[in-house]
């Protein structure tokens, strides 16, 4: 018996919370419809008073939003609440007229119409319509109209947010745990601020129904007072006005105090202290500001007919608080340079403090744990040196120095899984099976393999895993086997062909800028003359984004500098400095002979592309419509297979008007097409239309 007893009493005592705002919420229901003493109803208008006090004190001291989650349901039930006491003081104040007993409501009352008679009556009348007007026309319309833009900003910035947690997940600075935390705070404030919306909706209900109640008081307390109990009507006017005065007060300033806590909830930014705390950090941030206000205020002291104590001592207070904070930032400066120059002392010592900026790697090569034996040095270690290799043809072909790559383990990834990133952000991804070999299939082969059927990580041709007993029989069925670590090589190789461009950084060009300067520094100031760095990255980058080589720098920089004086369009610069590779560019997609295989464009569809020229901040766009742009698509994409058929390299001529908006207009379907124009191509090399692209119809 005992037991149960305990049982009975741990759980009473652990959900106590729970029953007792269930009993609440079902009492507030229950008080609109029974009457109420005046002694309860007394002590329940102190309870909403001193509530409605707490909400607006847990808000200030609130430093997020989201602290308070429950807020719009403590909004709704204490605007029910309100309005539940609202009604039963009505119906007393009715019923009872003179003999209404309601301490707090005849407090108020006389609080606020201060003396007898009518005087006093017009005052407080006068006051009472001051204070719905200041509620209803300022605080609510203003918190309301703040809670739909908050609710529609926050809800719109919700994709982004996202994805900035994901990209920071997938750069290793946050942990996973952090991410679903994050998450979860982020729909969390969605969720707040949507509920805001909707519950903001009750402050301006409540203040139109407290109207309503008012107006109703008076006419019902005219009809009850003269009609019914016989009064005359200045006893009647006296009474029944003070008492719905004394009543709107009572009911108003709870409301007035949750309004102004919605305010400043929806208001507040999501910062690290709280609202005191934030105030006065912010308003003692610079003493200049109270020095030109001391003597602003002691001007109008000597001003006459302006009291000059007043203002006096105004601006002695300011003045010295002026004279505090500045002693205060000249101590802080003191500090400051104090700190450096222990700093300079202790220059030669490791620091131990974390850096401000946390850098991302250029590039990085992250593994699972069961490849960590291709890069470990007693086991031979051959992708380090495959790396390194790579590094090298990487500034030969295409002129780019790539910086060291970092190679690291990774736990989250599979024990047999690979990944690139490129400054954090993941740009390809593979599956390694050590002690077996991958048969890629180039195309045409027909004979199937035993085992596991894959996709190469670098082209996407399919393929199958082998063991090492079948690679024979694969190479002589015309199938390219390769092992575990060519295949990482060969998909860094591809990596980088296809992410130059974001692996050229400013600080790479400036490191550029300073090698070239040595042997060419006329053409280094020329080129500086006319161009920044920044808009020579572009060029260089746009010339990467279409595999062209930059190893020939100075030529690159000579046309810059050439057509720098005419404009500085990046695209536009780009297209000069092709045509200056034209012979490199040409004897790239030429054969031995020194034959160049083209496709042509049907004149009026290419017409029909100059056309749909699109200026915009990224660059030159072609904008087709969407059924011409299929049609196009579909059309290059028969007339590039046909090519591959025939095992030629395809490859588009056009005119120099048009290559930048053919290339633009199929980068999304075809990215790694090679689009040329006619004044790239060298006097000594010939060319031979293979296909003409034209529309069907």
């Amino acid at each position: 018996m005992s037991d149960t007893r305990r049982f009975l009493k741990a759980t009473f005592l652990t959900n106590f919370s729970d029953y007792a705002v269930a009993f609440a919420v079902v009492a507030v229901i229950f008080m609109i419809i029974i009457p109420l003493p005046t002694i309860l109803l007394d002590l329940l208008m102190a309870v909403n008073l001193v509530l409605a006090l707490f909400i607006v004190l847990l808000v200030l001291y609130t430093k997020k939003a989201i602290e308070f989650s429950i807020f719009p349901t403590v909004l709704l039930i204490s605007t029910i609440f309100g309005l539940a006491l609202n009604i039963s003081s009505t119906r007393l104040i009715l019923a009872k007229g003179e003999d209404f007993n309601g301490q707090i409501v005849r407090a108020f009352s006389r609080f606020v119409t201060g003396t007898d008679g009518t005087t006093g009556i017009v005052v407080g009348f006068i006051m009472f319509i001051i204070l719905i007007a200041v509620q209803a026309i300022v605080i609510t319309k203003g918190a309301t109209r703040i809670a739909e833009v908050a609710a529609r900003f926050t809800l719109d910035s919700l994709p982004g947010k996202q994805m900035n947690i994901d990209a920071e997940l997938n750069s290793g600075a946050i942990s996973e745990e952090e991410a679903k935390r994050r998450k979860a705070e982020l729909q969390k404030e969605v969720d707040f601020y949507g509920a805001m919306d909707g519950a903001s909706k009750f402050i301006s209900g409540n203040v139109a129904l407290g109207i309503l109640i008012s107006v109703i008081n008076l006419i019902g307390g005219f009809i009850v007072g003269m009609l019914l109990h016989g009064e005359p009507f200045e006893r009647a006017l006296t009474t029944y006005t003070t008492l719905t005065i004394g009543d709107g007060i009572v009911s108003q300033m709870p409301a007035l105090l949750i309004s102004i806590a919605t305010g400043l909830i929806i208001t507040r930014a999501n910062t690290e202290g709280t609202f005191g705390e934030d105030a006065t950090k912010q308003f003692t941030q610079n003493a200049r500001i109270y020095w030109i206000a001391a003597v602003v205020m002691l001007f109008m002291a000597l001003i006459p007919g302006f009291p000059w104590y007043v203002f006096l001592v105004l601006a002695l207070a300011t003045g010295y608080l002026a004279y505090r904070l500045s002693r205060k930032s000249q101590a802080a400066a003191d500090r400051v340079k104090a700190q450096e120059g222990e700093a300079g002392a202790r220059k030669a010592e490791p620091s131990q403090e974390l850096s401000p900026v946390v850098p991302l790697d250029p590039i990085s090569l992250e593994l699972g744990y069961g490849l960590i034996p291709l890069v470990d040095k007693d086991k031979g270690a051959e992708l380090l040196e495959r790396v390194t290799r790579i590094r090298k043809e990487s500034a030969l072909d295409m002129g780019l120095v790539v910086p060291r790559i970092r190679i690291i383990d990774n736990m989250r990834l599979e024990p047999s899984e690979y990944c690139f990133k490129i400054k954090g952000v993941e740009v390809g991804r593979g599956l390694i099976r050590l002690s077996f070999y991958l048969a890629i299939n180039p195309g045409g082969v027909t004979q199937e393999l035993a085992g596991e059927k894959t996709r190469d990580p670098a082209f996407g041709l399919s393929a199958v895993w082998i063991a090492e007993d079948s690679r024979d029989k694969a190479e002589r069925a015309g199938y390219t086997v390769v092992d575990p670590p060519s295949i990482i090589a060969t998909h860094l190789t591809e990596i980088i062909k296809r992410y130059a461009s974001d692996i050229l950084g400013r600080q790479e060009v400036q490191s550029m800028l300073e090698a070239l300067r040595k042997d060419y520094p006329a053409v280094v100031e020329d080129v500086q003359k006319h161009l920044s760095l920044g808009e020579i990255q572009k060029v260089l980058q746009g010339l990467l984004r279409e595999q062209v080589s930059i190893r020939n720098l100075v030529a690159i920089f000579e046309t810059l500098a050439d057509y720098a004086g005419i404009t500085k369009d990046a695209g536009f610069l780009i297209e000069k400095a092709r045509q200056a590779l034209g012979r490199q560019l040409c004897l790239q997609y030429a054969d031995d002979q020194k034959l160049l295989r083209v496709l042509t464009v049907e004149p009026s569809l290419e017409q029909k592309i100059i056309d749909s020229r699109v200026d915009t901040h990224g660059g030159t766009i072609a904008a087709l419509e969407p059924a011409v742009q299929r049609q196009w698509i579909k059309a290059l994409t028969t007339a590039v297979a046909a090519v591959q058929k025939k095992g030629y390299f395809p490859l588009i001529l056009c005119s120099e008007a048009s290559r930048a908006l053919v290339k633009s207009s199929t980068e999304r379907e075809i990215p790694d097409l090679v689009v040329m124009s006619v004044p790239e191509l060298a006097t000594d090399v010939h060319v031979e239309a293979i296909g003409e692209i034209r529309l069907e119809g």
